[in-house]
């Protein structure tokens, strides 16, 4: 197994990627000579776009993010999927300690299955209240979330 000291995952489904999101990538592509944003499906989770929209949404939003690439994580293990890519870590952003008590055993257990590690970074203060889901509610019920989101992002939200 080849490893790149330099590759990082920042796994999540992205549904949709905000700006919270796209500020804890940068901020790991500054450390790591790749970035990969792996897009992910949780079948505990329903979507309001399907993967290849939420692709395509974190390629646009992230366009010009040098050393950042977005793919797809299909099935199976994440510590699988970092160890078939060549990467030495996970970047997962928190927002809280209820965030921090969620990615705590993943991510033992993503170290014990393969050794890769797990790199926390915390929120950007003027995102920890942002997340996904609070940004599709307020959006459907009326209010600005255009703070929130990239551009592109925005404009999905409003197409459907």
């Amino acid at each position: 197994m080849s490893y790149s000291p330099r590759r990082a995952i920042c796994p999540g489904s992205f549904d949709p990627i905000h700006r919270g999101h796209v500020e804890i990538i940068k901020r790991a592509a500054e450390m790591f000579q790749e970035v990969v944003v792996a897009v992910s499906d949780n079948p505990k989770k329903s979507y309001r776009f399907g993967r290849p929209q939420r692709l395509d949404l974190a390629e646009r939003a992230l366009e010009g993010v040098s050393g950042v690439v977005v793919e797809p994580l299909d099935t199976g293990l994440l510590a699988q999927y970092a160890a078939d890519r060549g990467a030495v870590a996970l970047v997962k952003g928190l927002r809280s300690g209820q965030d921090y008590d969620y990615e705590l055993p993943m991510a033992a257990m993503n170290r014990a299955l393969t050794g890769v590690e797990t790199v926390f970074l915390p929120a950007d203060p003027e995102f920890l209240h942002v997340s996904s889901s609070l940004v599709k509610e307020v959006h459907s019920l009326g209010g600005d979330v255009r703070p929130f989101v990239p551009a592109p992002v925005f404009a999905a939200l409003n197409e459907g």
